[in-house]
């Protein structure tokens, strides 16, 4: 064998020996190898304040969602609260196709009245599909018409992979959406303190306790700081829930969809609750509602507004990683009256590793109106006197 001959196999044998040991395909950096296992056929878990993942299984397949349909349910309603358009105290008139409906109920019968407050609970709470058709009939003159404002709401918040075809989530052709579509609703529902409110309830006594509602969601039982969801189960969705957990400041959203068996949906999503907060933590600035500075006011019946937050600013961020995280405000030189409470007037621009992650508004603390006459003759007066020395 001449010598060009053994070099050549030398190389060969080179570049295997290198191939084995050190392969540049198939093989994952460690930080993308799967960290978490879930039985789910989809999941996701993410920060309900910044709306960051932190896992993700199949997270836009498409899939029936059995009653967490509700969670959009009950936000188009919740909405239309806080617009004015309807209020808890309203009487709902059960119609006889309310009062047919199949699946969990309350049994309400043809003609009986309840208030939108019970008719609200006996959804969050009971997982009612008759209490659905009643109240949408309430809102919206009639079923269809409230599973248009819901496929509308779905539109608005960007959701691509969702449609309704009814309001309680039994099964119907064209009725489906996806783990990271419930995340977002849950997300959006969470803006309004009445939804929290009302899935946390763990038990009601309706009817005057005649009628014992349970929630269906064990984990307000069985998990440290869940406060709020809700559960699904058909056949062909299998076991679905949607929920939010809180600890030391950190919010997290669960979803896990068509999980095998029962219980499998608690299990499941406490699975991603102990991965979330065993590698994240909050790094909290300023609850909602916190007063962060203040703006003069130009020709208001008082001179200065309180500016405070619109919202948590609050971000997750891997655990050991809270020095990394500051922040800066931004706020108006002044503002002319009239000011309404809730007007923007600034914002805090919060950012890790000096990259920006967050923005949230300042807003006025207050109403301010405009000052009268007398008031700005007094601003005259003070602005042109000098103070003797």
């Amino acid at each position: 064998m001449d010598c060009k001959l053994k070099k050549l196999i030398g190389l060969f044998l080179l570049t295997t020996m290198i191939t084995i040991l050190f392969p540049t395909q198939g093989f994952a950096a460690p930080e993308q190898q799967p960290l978490l296992e879930t039985t789910a056929e989809s999941a996701i878990l993410i920060d309900a304040v910044t709306g960051k993942v932190l896992f993700e299984k199949a997270a836009d397949v498409e899939r029936p969602p059995a009653s967490v349909t509700k969670v959009m349910t009950l936000l188009v309603a919740l909405e239309q609260l806080a617009k004015g358009k309807i209020s808890l105290s309203d009487k709902v008139v059960t119609s006889e196709n309310a009062s047919g409906m199949g699946g969990s109920q309350v049994y309400l019968e043809p003609n009986e009245e309840l208030s939108m407050r019970e008719m609200l609970i006996s959804i969050a709470v009971g997982s009612a599909n008759d209490a659905c058709v009643a109240v949408a009939e309430h809102i919206a003159g009639s079923h269809e018409a409230y599973v248009k404002m819901m496929n509308d709401k779905a539109k608005e918040l960007g959701l691509k992979h969702t449609h309704f075809a009814n309001a309680y989530g039994l099964p119907a052709e064209g009725h489906y959406t996806s783990a990271r579509d419930l995340a977002v609703m849950m997300r959006e529902a969470l803006k309004y303190p009445l939804f929290s409110k009302l899935t946390s309830i763990k038990r009601y006594d309706l009817r005057g306790g005649e009628f014992v509602l349970w929630n269906t969601n064990k984990l307000l039982w069985w998990y440290d700081g869940c406060d709020g969801g809700k559960t699904g189960w058909t056949s062909e969705a299998k076991y679905c829930l949607a929920s939010t957990c809180k600890r030391n400041g950190l919010r997290l959203i669960a979803v896990v969809m068509a999980t095998p068996e029962p219980r499998s949906h608690f299990r499941e999503s406490m699975r991603l609750y102990n991965y979330g907060f065993a590698r994240y933590e909050a790094a909290n600035i300023a609850e909602q509602g916190k007063k962060l500075g203040k703006i003069r006011v130009s020709k208001g019946q008082w001179d200065w507004v309180d500016a405070v937050t619109a919202s948590d600013v609050a971000i997750v961020v891997p655990k050991g990683e809270k020095k990394s995280v500051t922040y800066k405000l931004d706020l108006l030189p002044y503002v002319k009256a009239p000011v309404k409470k809730g007007q923007k007037v600034g914002q805090v621009t919060v950012m890790k590793d000096k990259e920006q992650v967050l923005k949230v508004n300042l807003v006025a603390a207050r109403d301010v109106e405009k000052g009268g006459v007398f008031k700005h003759i007094v601003k005259l007066v003070r602005s042109t006197i000098t103070p003797a020395e």
